[in-house]
Parts: C-alpha cells; structure tokens; sequence
C-alpha cells in the first residue's frame, strides 16, 4: 500500500513521495482557507494581475461564494508550493526511513477538520438553516425563471424531513472520524455524502465546489489508507487480519485522557451548534416570528395621482403584488413581473407604514386598513399618491406547501 495507517518501519519511496505530496498540500489549502486573508492576499492579487492577467476581482469579499477568482488563485498558488515544497523536502529529508508519526498527526488533522465542517453543515441542516423553505416570493416565481442553485436551495428547503436525514448523514460521518477504530467507515461514510453535494454543486452551479471537493478528497485519503484491508474484505472475500497501529503513548493515563477530551470536545461542539441552529431557525428559518401583514396580498384596485389603473401585464409601474415574508423587508412585483425590493416598517398601533427603497426613512409614509384578507393602504411613494386596495392570496393554493406524505398512490401526483 502506498499509504496506510499500520506502522511501517520503512516506506517505499513512492510512498514518501506520495505523503509528502498529500500533507502538504492538504495542510497548505487549509491554511490558506483561514490565514489566506490576512498573510496571502497581496500575493494572489500579484499573480491574478502579473501572470494570469486576470479580469476578475482580485480583493477578497464575502459573498458566500467559494468559488471566486481569488479563490482559484489561491489554490493555484497553494498547487504550485505544495510542488516546491515536495522537491525541497525530498531532496533534504531523503534519507528518512518512515513517516509514521507524522502521518498519524496528519491524519488526526484531516479528522478534525472534517469532524468540524461535517457538523457545522449537518447541524445547520438538522435545524434546517442551510435551506430554509421557500420564501413567498419563490412561491410566485416561474420555475423557468429559477437559476440552477434557486432551484436546488427550493428542492432542498421544501422538505424538513429530507434536511434531517441529510443532515444526520454529515453528522454521522463526523462522529465516526472521531475514534480510531471507525474512522475506515467514517471516511466511507463521508466520501459517499461529500460525493453527493459535490455533485450537486457541480451540476447545479453552487459556489462551494472547490471547497466540497476538497473535503472529499480528505475523507478519500483517510479511507485509502486502509484500501488494501477493504479490497480482501469486500472485493477478495478473504480475511482482513488486524493491524499494527502506530501509538503515540501505552500509557493508560494517556488514552483516558484522550478519549474523555473527544466526548467532551463533542459535547460542547454539539451543544453550541444545537444551540446556534435552534436560534437561526426560530430567528431567520422557517420557525421564526412572522411580521404584522405576513402574506402575499394581490393589488385588485391601485389608483395613482386619482387615475385608476387597469392591470396591465406591460405595467412597469403597477403593482401586482405586495410580498411581505421578513420582518423590515416587502417586495413589490409589478405587473410586468419585474421586482423591486424594499423597506418596510410596520406600526401596527397607528396602523402606518413605511415603504422604502434602501436606507430607512423617519416618517410613514402610508396608512392602512387591515382585515384578515383585505388591506388598504393609501400614501405617497417616489413623489405618487398611491390608494391601493389589495386582497390576501390564500396560501394554501400552493400544493408545493400543501400537499402532505401519502405512504399510498395509485397514480403518480406530478404536476
């Protein structure tokens, strides 16, 4: 085996070729995920401008992309050391026998950061944070008008259920990476659930491929390392006798102090990303506050300067709905279906409101009459007096939010 987790007194050189390779740029793309902004940047900007040439945006900038011009950069730049630092360290470490302990703490880093990432995701899905479910103004959208990744995140955020188990999958992984024993069918595990998102990425266009596709080239190095023992197992139908594990310390103090450090470090990581995940849910997620005139409320009479308006699909200026999903937020869609996103305040004591594009404004600029599916506003807006009657789309209209678990069908329901 090139590389494996039993303890070698001597490694082939291919496989000290090989381990360096792969520890050097695994820890090289890791330090750079969390040191590339504040040590490396001026760096990428300096190839992306004097040898790519490149055209993108050469600054770092939050985004939630992955999958930036910087980030490519970096990862050529992180490929290129990782070749010289693979030359300089054959050349000047070519007489060591092994790499065992270095391997082994190798290996500890790699579980570690998939460990953390894996929960991270997997906890952000079980409280159902990561795809949330879709919002009002998706319910309208035309899926023909979806991108590739709006599509996804609805395909994903319609259903709580499926979130869970995708969710516990990464989760699963995570906890079976933490003991030595399990960490071949932790890695299997993590392989099959990275290859899934991966491709997801790939094929829907979501930003995180570079990322996702890393961490499952980590989970498939920790299971290479014992191939050889899964290929008599599964492939051979042979015995797969045990190996001789490289052990850092025989002291019994040692490992107890070890393994109860594990299940304290996963207590406290699985309490605070619960706690983190029950607090997005219940303040950004599905199971947050809904504001005062939660709905999407369809403009049946929308007079403008006292002249009344027909509903025209060519009107850029009519609206046709009034969404309002987040507290502080409402969009307008015209009758043209173009939208234009505002700020909105609520008071509901004086029944005022303020309806905005960007900054906050001090004084409402509407009053309203609220009844369950009715509402009546009547104000100014960009210089109009504005009288709008509007009544309230039943929600319940929307069989993608309706429409329950049938373990029996006859026939297929695909509409």
């Amino acid at each position: 085996m090139i590389l494996s987790h039993e303890s070698r007194a001597y490694w082939s050189p291919t496989s000290k070729l090989v381990f360096r390779f792969v520890c050097l740029y695994f820890l090289s793309y890791i330090l750079f995920i969390y040191c590339g902004t504040l040590f490396f940047e001026s760096l990428f900007v300096w190839v992306g401008k004097n040898i790519l040439q490149s055209e993108g945006r050469l600054e770092y900038f939050s985004t939630g992309s992955g999958d930036t011009t910087m980030a490519y950069i970096s990862w050529l730049v992180q490929g290129t050391l990782t070749i010289v630092g693979v030359l300089i360290w054959s050349f000047l470490d070519r007489k060591r026998p092994s790499y065992n302990q270095l391997f082994y703490w190798f290996i500890v880093i790699l579980r570690m950061y998939l460990v953390l990432q894996l929960f991270i995701y997997g906890f952000a899905k079980i409280f159902k944070g990561q795809f949330p479910g879709p919002s009002l103004t998706r319910l309208l959208q035309p899926i023909g008008e979806m991108s590739p990744m709006g599509l996804a995140w609805t395909y994903m955020g319609h259903s709580e259920g499926f979130n869970m188990f995708v969710g516990c999958m990464e989760v699963l992984g995570g906890l079976l990476l933490i003991p030595r024993k399990t960490i071949t069918l932790g890695a299997i595990v993590t392989t099959g659930v990275m290859l899934q998102v991966l491709m997801m990425n790939l094929f829907y266009d979501i930003p995180v491929k570079l990322f996702s596709a890393h961490l499952m080239m980590m989970a498939l190095v920790i299971f290479m390392a014992d191939w050889k023992r899964c290929k008599q197992v599964f492939i051979k139908n042979e015995t797969a006798h045990a190996i001789n594990y490289y052990k850092i310390s025989e002291d019994s103090h040692y490992k107890k102090m070890v393994f109860w450090s594990k299940i304290i470090l996963v207590l406290i990581l699985c309490s605070a990303l619960s706690y983190s995940g029950y607090q997005r849910e219940h303040t950004y997620g599905d199971k947050r506050e809904k504001p005062a005139l939660y709905g999407i409320w369809e403009a049946d009479t929308f007079v403008k300067n006292n002249d009344t308006l027909p509903p025209l699909i060519t009107d850029a200026t009519r609206w046709r709905y009034l969404i309002i999903d987040r507290k502080g937020h409402a969009t307008l869609q015209f009758m043209n279906d173009q939208k234009k996103r505002m700020t909105l305040h609520i008071d509901t004591i004086k029944e005022q409101l303020t309806l905005y594009e960007g900054e906050w404004e001090l004084s409402d600029n509407f009053t309203y009459m609220h009844s369950d599916d009715a509402l009546h506003i009547k104000g100014k807006l960009y210089g109009d007096t504005l009288d709008i009657r509007l009544k309230a789309k039943d929600l319940r209209d929307f069989e993608l939010i309706t429409r329950d678990f049938h373990w029996i069908n006859e026939t297929p329901y695909n509409k």
